[in-house]
C-alpha cells in the first residue's frame, strides 16, 4: 500500500510560523509535523510515500518522497491537490494524510486492515482535544454522525448540539481505486469553481449522499492532534 501526504497549502492561520516554511515543517515536540507522519507511516509498513507540494515546494524535495506538484495550490482546496496524485489513486489503495496532523502507527494500521472501499479514521474522545483548543467545543467542530453499521451518515456540517458529533474526523483516510472513481464522478458534475472550492469533508458528504460507496468510520483512541494555529501548537506541545 502507498501513502500520500497533502502539503500544498500555506497554512495562513499559522501566521508568521509559515512565512518561511510550509505548515508540515512547523515543529511539534522537537520535530517537524512531517516527521511525525513519516514515522507513523513507516512503522505501519508503508514504504512508498508521496507528497503533494505547492507552497515552498523547494523545502520538501530531496526527502526520499515522490513529489506531485499542484501549481494552482493558492487557488484550490485539498481535493484538487489530491487529484495531482491521481495516477497512484487509480492503481491501488492509498492512505491519504493531511500534513498538519500527527498520529501514531496504529491509526495507519487500522486503515490498512480495513477492507472497505473508503475508510476514515475518527477520534472517539474528540471532546478532550477540542476543549484544549476551544472554550466552546462546538466552535470549530463539524457533524460526524454514524449509522448502526459503522458507516458515516453525515460529516462536515455545522452542528447545533454535541450529540451531532459522535467523533472527530482526523484528516487520515484510505481510498481504493473504486472509491477514487466515485470522487472523479462527483467532480465531473461540478463546475471548475466548485471543484476548486470543494474540501475533503464536503466531498465525503457528497459520496455519502450518492449512496454508491459507503464510507466506513474506523475508531482511533491514540495520540493525535491537528495544528491549525500557534495556540494549537502550544496545546499539543506537551504530551499527556
Amino acid at each position: 500500500m502507498k501513502a500520500i501526504i497533502l502539503a500544498a497549502g500555506r497554512g495562513s492561520r499559522m501566521k508568521s510560523l509559515t512565512d518561511e516554511r510550509p505548515k508540515c515543517l512547523v515543529e511539534l515536540r522537537g520535530k517537524p509535523l512531517l516527521a511525525w507522519q513519516l514515522k507513523a507511516l513507516h512503522e505501519a509498513g508503508i514504504t512508498e510515500i508521496a507528497i503533494v507540494t505547492g507552497y515552498k515546494r523547494e523545502l520538501l524535495i530531496d526527502r526520499g518522497l515522490v513529489e506531485f506538484y499542484n501549481p494552482r495550490w493558492a487557488e484550490t482546496n485539498m481535493v484538487s491537490s489530491l487529484t495531482c496524485a491521481a495516477e497512484w489513486l487509480e492503481e491501488e489503495p492509498c492512505v491519504v494524510s493531511y500534513s498538519d496532523i500527527f498520529y501514531n502507527s496504529s491509526a495507519v494500521t487500522a486503515l490498512i486492515n480495513c477492507h472497505a472501499l473508503l475508510a476514515v479514521t475518527y477520534d472517539v474522545n474528540w471532546r478532550l482535544l477540542w476543549e484544549k483548543r476551544f472554550i466552546d467545543p462546538l466552535l470549530d467542530a463539524e457533524t460526524f454522525r454514524l449509522k448502526v453499521d459503522g458507516t458515516l451518515a453525515e460529516i462536515g456540517n455545522k452542528p447545533k448540539t454535541v450529540e451531532e458529533v459522535e467523533g472527530q474526523y482526523m484528516g487520515l483516510l484510505r481510498f481504493t481505486p473504486k472509491s477514487w472513481d466515485e470522487v472523479v464522478r462527483i467532480r465531473a458534475h461540478l463546475s471548475n469553481v466548485e471543484c476548486d472550492k470543494m474540501h475533503m469533508t464536503g466531498t465525503l458528504q457528497k459520496i455519502i449522499t450518492a449512496k454508491r460507496v459507503p464510507v466506513v468510520a474506523v475508531p482511533y483512541e491514540g495520540d493525535w492532534g491537528e495544528i491549525d494555529s500557534a495556540k494549537d501548537l502550544a496545546a499539543y506541545s506537551v504530551s499527556d
